[in-house]
C-alpha cells in the first residue's frame, strides 16, 4: 500500500490513505442527491443510474467484495480522476486484477454522451463515489479527511477518488 500512496502524493494528491471495507459508508439515500441535486445527472456516460442495470443493493455487494483500497483526495476533479486510474492500472500489472477506481470523470470539457456518441475513454471512465451509494462525506470523515458543504462557488472543493482492491 506504501507505494500506491506514496505516487498518489508524487502525482499531486493532498491526501492519500488506507482504508478497509468497514470504513466504506453506503447509502442509498446519495440516489436523491443526484437525481435531484446534480446539474450533470444522466448527461454523462459515467451516470450509472442512466445505462446501468443494478440496484444500489447491488453495487454495494460488489464493493463489499473487495478488502482495501486507496482514498485519493485532490483540490483538482481531473488530478483525482488521473491519479487514481493510474493507481489503479498499477495494482492491476501487481497482480490486483480486480482493482477498480471511482473518481468523477473530468476526461473530456464535454461529455460525449450529451452529443448522442459513444463514450471517447470508456477505458478510462469511471463512475463517482455517490453514483454507486457510497456516501463521501461520512467515509472521508471516518478516515480523517477534510470535507465541508460548500457554501459559496468560491469555496474551495475537495475532490475525492479511491482505488478499490482485491
Amino acid at each position: 500500500m506504501d507505494k500506491y500512496i506514496k505516487k498518489a502524493l508524487a502525482m499531486g494528491a493532498k491526501n492519500a490513505v488506507p482504508f478497509v471495507m468497514s470504513d466504506i459508508a453506503f447509502d442509498s439515500r446519495v440516489i436523491l442527491k443526484c437525481i435531484f441535486g446534480c446539474s450533470d445527472y444522466g448527461l454523462q456516460h459515467t451516470c450509472p443510474y442512466q445505462k446501468s442495470p443494478l440496484s444500489m443493493d447491488e453495487y454495494r455487494k460488489i464493493f463489499e467484495n473487495y478488502s482495501h483500497g486507496i482514498i485519493i483526495g485532490c483540490d483538482n476533479k481531473t488530478n483525482s480522476q488521473i491519479i487514481s486510474y493510474e493507481l489503479e492500472r498499477d495494482c492491476f500489472l501487481d497482480g490486483y486484477y480486480f482493482a477498480f477506481s471511482l473518481s468523477d470523470c473530468d476526461l473530456c470539457k464535454k461529455c460525449a454522451k450529451g452529443a448522442n456518441i459513444p463514450c471517447i475513454h470508456p477505458d478510462k471512465a469511471r463512475p463517482a463515489f455517490h453514483s454507486v451509494g457510497i456516501d463521501v462525506f461520512k467515509t472521508v470523515h471516518n478516515l480523517g479527511l477534510p470535507l465541508k458543504v460548500l457554501k459559496t462557488q468560491n469555496d474551495e472543493q475537495n475532490w475525492y477518488a479511491a482505488v478499490f482492491i482485491e
